[in-house]
């Protein structure tokens, strides 16, 4: 195979790859914005990692799932680690999802007092 082939190839490869995350991330139209809700309990568990961060919560009698903000935008808005840290009590304010029962998107999360924005 000619050398500017080979080249033009492994372009377009890394091409593809670098947009791989981009193609996996969803939309937000699975949620339903016109009825807002509020989900408050102890977080069970939490995954601080990209593409975005999730809780899991017991709320009455069930447990739920709230994705949170991609975690640089949660700490550009001091919400780290700590805040989502298994057994601190949150309150989150958000959209529940239309294409799975007990998950929901949080445009704003509470704990401890402090009131933190997702958007």
């Amino acid at each position: 195979m000619p050398l500017t082939r080979r080249i033009a190839l492994v372009a377009i490869g890394a091409a593809f790859l670098g947009a791989a995350p981009v193609l996996a991330h969803h939309g937000w139209g699975s949620y339903d914005a016109s009825k807002p809700i509020t989900i408050t309990g102890a977080i069970k568990h939490s995954t601080y990692q990209y593409p975005h961060v999730h809780v899991m919560i017991d709320h009455e009698g069930n447990t739920w799932e709230i994705t949170l903000a991609p975690p640089s935008r949660m700490e550009a808005r001091q919400a780290v680690l700590a805040v989502v840290k298994e057994g601190n009590v949150m309150a989150a304010y958000g959209y529940a999802s239309t294409a799975r029962s007990h998950e929901m998107r949080a445009e704003r999360i509470t704990v401890n007092g402090k009131t933190y924005e997702m958007r």
